[in-house]
């Protein structure tokens, strides 16, 4: 008995590691909702109205709205990559990610175009059939006319606002081109278009925001008693994405950050949150599954006092996300590039780092260039870490932010590189690899439990523009945390015998889940299990060995084990709270995963194509072929010295490619492990190599008169 747990003890202890990442996912408590006061709910939307149009003297009714109101940034996302006009009114009323425009969009919207057939007091839109098949054959599943469904009276004021009021088979209850004061009460729910506000000119923007104020002033000065307002810059007018404007006034809404659990970032909702926002304080039932977003409410934490600052801060919001889509492509396009053209530059060094211990048939490499080799290795490696520390610094606010951005993220780079060269520079081969990955874990988990302020609108985080996501761990930052826990985990578990490398893999692997996939952290359920299934590997192969079968059936027992349990888990908690995992168990439930499906593939082949990652995804897999691979290459020796990098190699591998096509990101999840993973890996390869043909030195002979006496 003791022989037996003397054997299985590391198992047993990386079992229970596993078992309280899983506890430590239980989700909370779900907060009681406020109960809804309002009768009557009017939406006003501003096609293109930004948070630097609004101001105290040329906005004065928005801006006394913002004051006495809840307010945030509003992502405009739709089913098109460009929201024009049409889009954004189509998505609200749809409560779904839609498409109104038809054909390629150029880089300035086409006028909002809608046919509309006028009876006495109610319109038609014969083009509503239409509409509903487009849509209908999208992967999103979105039904035009779902919030007017949930409805028994809507009024629509303009031709935005119709598209958005019509039902189904296109009428619209109550129709005016022009607001009329009566028309505030005749349904519960009222949509007004107040037209658009268009391109950079200053003066001609503030023109169009004084003109959309004053009509928004009548609207205030006439609306009924227990009403909610929203206003919301429900699209784009180009391809220049931005956030926009959004605020809530009335029951429920006097004051705070707008929030959605879509969003679960105070002072952040989407527009598909606008219609079930509005159907939650009427108090009416949600349409089933047709809704994308979730009712917004009001988080008091964070919001300034000073309405000044609180607009402030959601303008620099949208200015930093408006950048950070170039500057972002062009980071990672050079950094792509740097990393090749490095990985070249080293292929001679490698070739010729081996000592042998007999005549040298070489000249031998100068030690400061090999020196330097590892430097530009370390500071490679670096690279995406340093970018998303850089957004510690307000880089978009300057005049030149690309510029801005570059400065700041060399200088980081050039710190943090200075530090782990000096302290490893006389460590041993894979002490480089363990250090900088921990740090640049331990980064993008400081991030994570301070907010995910970084990520968020970061170049090495994500946009909310895009509107993927907008908290907890982005693409980027699970390719960082899955890289630290791995490699970081493999150059701990070499200083600990064989049999408990594997317990020290797990459990390292454990906090990296819990950080990744608890609803409060990471968030990122898919991501967790991805990292679950290549820690499991890993640990199965950090012993060193082959990999047998029975380890093998071990590993993915454990992984099945772990991830189940992480999805039970999530099925417990609301249905608004649920993450990918359990929305894509309800899904195949009920028959409609097909949908989540498509969308993905879809979204993998689009990011497989325009992602600068994938290059170095391929680049990176040529270069261990033909280069780390050889009898030169130093690969298979590192990997034969030290098994847990071996084994952490290839559970990186896994996780990250599990984990991007899962999440619609393709290799992107994998080229940032990559960049960071492979230059430290090369880097170790040029050590090992240093250091293959050493001898132990022979131990000094003792004379035989020395033995004698």
């Amino acid at each position: 008995m003791r022989h037996w747990l003397h054997r299985f003890s590391p198992a047993l202890l990386a079992l229970l590691a596993g078992l309280a990442g899983v506890a430590a996912l239980i989700p909370r408590p779900a907060a009681v909702p406020a109960q809804p006061t309002a009768d009557y709910v009017i939406i006003v939307g501003v096609a293109g109205l930004r948070w630097d149009d609004v101001n105290a003297a040329d906005t004065p009714a928005m801006w006394q709205m913002a004051q006495d109101g809840a307010i945030g940034a509003l992502s405009v996302r739709s089913a098109r990559r460009i929201t024009c006009a049409g889009d954004g009114w189509l998505t609200l009323g749809s409560g779904n990610f839609a498409v109104f425009t038809p054909g390629p969009v150029t880089p300035v919207c086409p006028p909002l175009d809608v046919p509309i057939t006028r009876n006495t007091t109610s319109a038609t839109l014969p083009d509503q059939g239409d509409l509903v098949t487009r849509n209908s054959n999208l992967h999103w599943g979105a039904q035009p006319g779902a919030l007017a469904e949930g409805v028994r009276c809507t009024t629509a004021v303009g031709p935005g606002a119709a598209v958005a009021a019509a039902r189904p088979y296109g009428r619209v209850d109550r129709y005016s081109e022009t607001l009329d004061d009566s028309l505030l009460d005749a349904c519960a729910l009222t949509l007004v278009d107040l037209g658009e506000i268009a391109g950079d000119d200053p003066v001609a923007r503030a023109a169009d925001a004084r003109r959309a104020d004053a009509a928004l002033a009548d609207i205030l000065a006439a609306r009924p008693e227990h009403s909610v307002v929203m206003l919301a810059g429900l699209s784009d007018l180009d391809a220049t994405s931005r956030l926009h404007v959004a605020i809530a006034q009335g029951p429920g809404f006097t004051g705070g950050w707008l929030t959605s659990p879509s969003t679960s970032r105070p002072g952040y909702i989407q527009v598909v949150d606008l219609a079930p926002t509005a159907l939650a304080a009427l108090d009416r039932p949600m349409p089933g599954r047709l809704f994308a977003g979730t009712a917004a409410s009001t988080a008091d934490s964070g919001r300034p006092a000073d309405v000044t600052a609180a607009v402030s801060r959601l303008a620099d919001a949208d200015r930093e996300a408006s950048v950070q889509r170039r500057v972002g492509t062009n980071f990672f396009t050079t950094l792509v590039v740097a990393e090749l053209l490095l990985f070249l530059a080293v292929v001679p060094l490698l070739q010729r780092a081996r000592r042998p211990a007999g005549p040298l048939t070489h000249r031998p490499i100068p030690r400061p260039l090999v020196r330097a080799a590892e430097v530009l290795l370390i500071a490679a490696s670096l690279a995406v870490p340093a970018a998303l520390v850089a957004d510690l610094l307000p880089w978009w606010r300057w005049p030149r932010p690309g510029l801005g951005f570059g400065g700041v993220t060399l200088a980081v780079t050039a710190t943090a590189t200075f530090a782990i060269a000096f302290l490893t520079r006389r460590s041993r081969a894979i002490a480089p690899l363990g250090g900088v990955a921990a740090v640049a874990a331990l980064a993008v988990a400081f991030d994570v439990l301070t907010g995910s302020r970084l990520q968020l609108n970061g170049v090495a985080g994500y946009s909310a523009v895009v509107g993927g996501r907008y908290a907890g761990v982005g693409v980027i930052g699970l390719g960082l945390l899955a890289t630290g826990a791995l490699l970081g985990g493999a150059a701990l578990a070499q200083r600990f015998e064989r049999r408990w490398r594997p317990f020290v893999m797990a459990v390292i692997g454990a906090v990296g889940m819990v950080m990744i996939g608890s609803p409060y952290l990471g968030a990122d359920a898919s991501g967790a299990v991805a990292l679950t299934a290549g820690g499991c590997l890993a640990a199965a192969m950090a012993v060193g060995g082959w990999l047998t079968i029975t380890r093998l059936l071990w590993a993915a027992g454990a992984a099945l084990f772990v991830s189940s349990g992480f999805a039970i888990l999530d099925l417990f908690r609301p249905e608004a709270q649920r993450s990918s995992v359990g929305r894509l168990l309800v899904r195949t439930q009920d028959g409609t995963a097909g949908f989540i499906a498509r969308r993905i593939a879809e979204a993998d082949v689009v990011t497989t194509v325009t992602s600068p990652l994938t290059v170095l995804v391929l680049g990176c897999v040529v270069y261990a072929t033909f280069v780390l691979l050889r009898d030169w290459g130093g690969l298979r020796r590192l990997l034969g010295v030290f098994p847990p990098v071996r084994a952490a190699l290839s559970g990186l591998v896994v996780a990250c490619l599990l984990a991007g096509v899962v999440e619609g990101v393709s290799f992107n999840v994998l080229g940032a492990a990559l960049a960071t993973a492979l230059p430290l890996v090369v880097l170790s390869c040029l050590r090992v190599l240093e250091h293959a043909d050493d001898r132990t030195p022979a131990a000094p002979r003792v004379p035989e008169a020395a033995l004698e006496s």
